[in-house]
């Protein structure tokens, strides 16, 4: 499948773009099409092997609108200027032709109007007067003569639209405004030749050449003013392509060069300066700075950057000097990749709309009916054409489709703009209507959770001073690729601990290291390799049990064989993590833990970040099973990292990926959290309901102005309240409605996660489910009749065949065997004596 987007040209209402998206959904090979009325864009899913995108243009043309495919450049310099040029030139159209509207419009009421003052420009000359309110009215027509080529353009074809209305509305009043001049003159005619007496002002009321100039001035204001409303929904795309300098400096040859920033190349040297900001992103290969990363990632602490850190486009430096290699240019850039995923979820559409959709579908063929039927049985009733055809055009000109079309796409471009300025990409509208029905949250813990890299976090010294442990097992782990053993060197950097040569290194893996350090035999390792080494380690049980329970993987070391002490490493859970479960189950959504470590850990995290329910030693095919289980009962948001747990996030009603950093565009998240904080995940929750309930409010009032003005228009309410709505005032309450739903959409800027009061004293039940649950234990072996290194291998081969066995140590000179893994004992006595030794005791 292929994704291609569409400019279309000629939509005014909501029932252009559900004509539009009809016709092309009608095509074999398409999918997923939504045509945006806000945006004037059409996005299509479809199969190049079935359908070209000539076909799909054609299409739309065939429907009565033009299109073409968008082929600009993604790069977000050109955008932007793209963008600005071509909101500058719509809004001076608009401008300008609203000018000339209101100063033709003016002289026109003037002259139409003045007897209401006492002013009589042409006295008794009735036929004059109306001659010239024709001619004023002539310049408004051609100024808004769009609207009657639109219009029964798309009468013509069959699919009325807003301007249909407009025209018709209008035209008539030409129209019948002429019929009526005419008779004028026939009065005169007839009281010169016939002596009839002179009675023409019995027909000034029939004269509606005011009110259609004022129907066509007054919808090219509310056309003004939305076009202004609307873009001001984009705001937030328009600010995030501002961070783009249009300039940057490259160092050629030793010269800094000025160029313009989309002729940045990869691997290009570009200096930054003090205030500037980042253009591209890259690795920092000279010098340092602090870089205030708050447009991408929301996070307002400044951070400091040196050589070989990694720096970000659109990011600004607030002081320093540095020179970055190019590495992400033009639309790869994480700004620009940002700016993309905002677009394609504004040109997206929730559910929800498909409400609108319908409505829209039938909206104004049913209008034209119903102002057809009114004039008819106005005129059936008794009231003159005039009178009749005073409650049809009213009927016409106050229905509003626009504010139908307007109601979803403006509250999902501000929402989606809102996300992103908050560090929150939302991929498609329909993530953020997912998000207002979660009922659960399934977080995977490491990353997640968890900061997702280990740390130290308890010194236990018990036979040597704190410096001389960690001296031992610095020097020891210095050599070792294990991430406990770099938590440990990372942590002796920080507190400035020496090294000490580490000579004859040995790394027995799952278990432990050793060497010699000052000619003394060192090891560092777990308590199974200190039972291999047969080290005794009951001084640390204590501590031990202590560790254990609150998931922390002990080390111990050992000198000469005297144990020097314990360094405690763990995963740590992120500081904001307790607080964000803590506000989601305030919220009544239940938070389940997934994790592949055993149940302690499992259980000591669980109750330290207070999620009541957790599964422990789980495998990546077991989370999207888990997923589909809750699905069972609502909707389910899954947390990961958007790589190993992939599966999950697909699976899910939402995936919500964490951790992405600038690696953005993860294809399996519909939400993208750049500040890797779980309490973006309250706040994305929190605002999918705003901009839902936001969209149900335009709806509303929409769907309620016309099911409450249509038939007041309609002189439904003459007989019994004296209610008749004029046609111009009609106009203004049309063009208002949809300013309104702009209007209403535009609220969600002034969004801000709530502080949600949390019980930190709840008593909660904790429930720790183990997943694929093995009772693996050690195993001591002695072994009689092993003599040489030929015998000890032949034992070690005999024993890593059973099934079950994940590691055999064994120790010639001790006649000992260590097993790891599930293995009964009879199996264990029976492969030794096959091999032709004996089994004395297993332990």
């Amino acid at each position: 499948m292929r994704k291609e987007k569409f400019d279309i040209s000629g939509m005014t209402c909501s029932a252009c773009s559900a004509r539009v998206e009809s016709a092309v959904s009608k095509l074999k090979g398409t999918q997923n099409t939504s045509v945006n009325l806000l945006t004037n864009s059409m996005a299509v899913d479809f199969d190049e092997t079935s359908v070209s995108s000539d076909e799909i243009i054609q299409a739309v043309e065939h429907a009565g609108y033009g299109a073409q495919l968008q082929t600009g450049s993604k790069d977000v310099s050109q955008n932007n200027k793209i963008q600005k040029r071509e909101e500058s030139d719509e809004l001076k159209v608009e401008r300008n032709r609203l000018i000339w509207s209101v100063a033709f419009l003016v002289p026109l009421m003037f002259v139409s109007m003045g007897h209401m003052f006492g002013i009589h420009l042409f006295g008794k000359n009735i036929i004059a007067q109306g001659l010239t309110e024709f001619l004023i009215l002539l310049p408004i027509l051609a100024l808004n003569f769009k609207y009657f080529k639109n219009g029964f353009k798309a009468l013509v074809q069959l699919n009325p639209n807003m301007d249909s209305l407009i025209a018709i509305g209008a035209g008539v009043s030409v129209l019948y405004s002429i019929y009526a001049l005419y008779n004028l003159g026939s009065v005169a005619y007839n009281s010169i030749v016939n002596t009839i007496p002179y009675n023409a002002h019995m027909f000034m009321p029939d004269l509606y050449f005011e009110a259609a100039g004022m129907i066509l001035t007054f919808i090219t204001i509310g056309k003004y003013l939305e076009t202004r409303s609307k873009g001001k929904t984009s705001d937030a795309i328009k600010k995030l392509m501002e961070l783009a300098p249009k300039t940057a400096i490259i160092e050629k040859d030793g010269k800094e060069i000025e160029i313009p920033a989309e002729q940045i190349v990869k691997s290009d040297v570009i200096i930054v300066k003090n205030g500037m900001s980042i253009p591209v992103d890259g690795r920092i290969l000279f010098g340092s700075g602090t870089v205030n990363e708050a447009a991408i990632t929301g996070e307002s602490t400044p951070i400091d950057k040196e050589k070989d850190d990694s720096v970000t486009s659109g990011t600004l430096l607030e002081n320093g000097y540095i020179k970055i290699e190019a590495e992400k240019v033009g639309a790869e850039t994480t700004l620009s990749q940002i700016i993309s995923l905002v677009e394609d979820a504004t040109a997206s559409k929730p559910p929800i709309a498909r409400i609108a959709d319908r409505v829209a579908k039938f909206f104004v063929p049913v209008v034209i009916l119903i102002a057809v039927v009114t004039s008819i049985i106005w005129l059936a009733t008794g009231g003159t054409v005039g009178f009749a055809l005073t409650f049809g055009i009213a009927v016409l000109v106050i229905s509003c489709p626009c504010a139908l079309g307007l109601a979803t796409p403006t509250a999902i471009m501000v929402g989606t703009g809102k996300a992103a300025q908050l560090g929150i990409l939302v991929k498609s509208a329909e993530a953020l209507e997912n998000a207002n029905k979660i009922k659960t949250v399934i977080l995977d813990k490491t990353g997640t959770i968890t900061k997702g890299s280990p740390a130290v976090t308890d010194i236990f010294p018990l036979g040597a001073q704190e410096k001389e442990l960690l001296l031992i097992a610095n020097s020891l782990e210095h050599l070792s690729e294990h991430p406990l053993g770099k938590a440990v060197v990372q942590y002796c950097s920080e507190q400035n601990i020496p090294l000490e040569e580490a000579k004859d290194f040995k790394s027995d893996t799952g278990r432990g290291i050793s060497a010699r350090i000052n000619n003394k035999k060192c090891a560092g390792g777990n308590v199974r390799y200190m039972e291999e080494l047969q080290i005794d380690y009951s001084t640390a049980k204590k501590h031990l049990d202590q560790l254990y329970k609150s998931g922390k993987t002990p080390l111990l070391f050992v000198q000469e064989n005297t144990l020097l002490g314990i360094i405690a490493v763990a995963d740590t859970v992120k500081e904001s993590s307790k607080e964000a479960i803590e506000q989601l189950n305030t919220l009544g959504i239940e938070t389940v833990m997934l994790t592949g470590d055993n149940e302690k850990t499992a259980a000591a995290i669980q109750k330290q970040v207070g999620i009541r329910k957790a599964y422990a030693q789980v495998l990546p095919q077991d989370k999207e099973a888990i997923v589909q289980e809750y699905k069972k009962q609502g909707k389910v948001a899954m947390v990961g990292d958007g790589i190993n747990d992939s599966p999950a996030l697909v699976s899910a009603d939402i995936g919500i990926a964490i951790g992405a950093g600038t690696d953005i565009a993860i294809d399996s998240a519909d939400i993208v959290l750049i500040k890797s904080d779980l309490k973006d995940v309250v706040t994305a929750v929190e605002l999918g309901k705003a901009v839902m309930r936001n969209i149900k409010e335009n709806l509303f009032w929409a769907l309620i102005y016309n099911v409450i003005f249509i038939p007041t228009a309609a002189g439904v309410f003459y007989h019994w309240l004296g209610w008749q709505l004029n046609p111009m005032y009609g106009t203004i309450a049309m063009s208002l409605s949809s300013i309104c739903v702009v209007s209403n959409a535009l609220r969600l800027k002034r969004f801000k996660a709530k502080k949600i009061k949390t019980n930190e004293n709840h008593t909660d039940a904790y429930e720790t489910l183990v997943i694929n649950k093995e009772e693996k234990k050690m195993k001591k072996v002695l072994i009689e009749g092993m003599m040489c290194s030929h015998c000890s291998s032949s034992v070690e081969k005999a024993l890593k065949a059973l099934e079950g066995v994940s590691s055999v140590n064994v120790d010639l000179e001790k006649k000992t065997a260590f097993i790891d893994g599930n293995v009964s004992d009879d199996l264990i006595q029976k492969s030794v004596t096959d091999a032709g030794y004996q089994v004395i005791e297993i332990q």
